[in-house]
């Protein structure tokens, strides 16, 4: 088990001035970086998302350049990462998602979320208290300007709807990518965990350990939930291509949610 994971800290460490950056990356035609993780890492949590800003972080909107989010969808306000829907008049399959700068290989990340109101009038079905953050994924400057998704590994955060409707979080969804899960390659695009259901506005705290292109885990309350390994690409471009690292980005898909922690460290093996 990982113990004493999930208590916070007495002093947080933010990642301006906890790290330091070396940005010498390398990108592959498919935007996943080949090159090794090039920014120190260390066994305490540092924080990707500073409380007060997006610095750091960059958004692309389904039809709009990279860097362009004119509705403020993602926004920071009473030091939460908020994502709002209030300057849309409705939701036309305009997907997003806010990239962190630097592609990453082995870590430990930390997420903390809560759904909150109403889905926007216009979004999917499937979309109402969905969301997720996409790891291993390719960098935002090689996505198409309408592509919905980057080709990457979403850990799919559902809330639930109805009491009587089991509905677990901390999936694994696959966009344009593949894994081998319980030692067979999974072609299902979402595929439930073992979570239990977090009905209206609670936090939840997500781990996800990524250990490169080998297992990757999903844990919830010091269980582990969902375990997979050997990521790679399907699509047309790279059929087959490995995966072992890349960027990290979180979702819009039309309901609203907040995220107040956004946390990362060195790769630890669970006990």
């Amino acid at each position: 088990m990982v113990r004493n994971l999930f208590k916070l800290k007495g002093k947080q460490l933010y990642l301006v001035g906890a790290l330091l950056f070396f940005f010498a990356l390398t990108e592959a035609g498919d935007g996943h970086a080949e090159s090794p993780q090039k920014w120190e890492m260390t066994n305490e949590w540092a924080e990707l998302f500073n409380g007060r800003n997006l610095d750091g972080w960059t958004p692309k909107i389904k039809g709009y350049p990279l860097g362009v989010d004119e509705r403020e969808t993602f926004r920071v306000e009473d030091g939460l990462l908020k994502v709002r829907y209030d300057g849309y008049s409705a939701f036309d399959n305009q997907f997003g998602h806010l990239f962190f700068s630097t592609p990453i290989s082995k870590y430990d990340l930390l997420i903390e979320y809560r759904f909150v109101g109403k889905q926007l009038e216009g979004g999917p079905p499937w979309a109402e208290r969905n969301s997720g953050v996409m790891i291993h994924s390719q960098s935002p400057q090689s996505m198409q300007i309408e592509q919905d998704f980057p080709d990457s590994l979403e850990v799919q955060f559902l809330g639930g709807i109805k009491p009587d409707q089991p509905r677990p979080t901390a999936n694994l969804c696959t966009p344009g990518t593949e894994v081998i899960y319980q030692k067979k390659r999974l072609a299902t695009h979402c595929t439930y965990s073992l979570s239990e259901t977090y009905l209206e506005d609670q936090w939840v705290q997500v781990l996800v350990k990524v250990n490169g292109g080998e297992e990757l885990q999903h844990w919830l309350k010091n269980k582990l939930v969902m375990r997979y390994k050997n990521p790679f690409l399907t699509n047309d471009k790279k059929e087959n291509r490995k995966i072992s690292q890349g960027f990290i980005a979180i979702q819009s898909e039309s309901h609203p949610i907040d995220f107040r922690r956004i946390a990362i460290r060195r790769f630890q093996i669970s006990n």
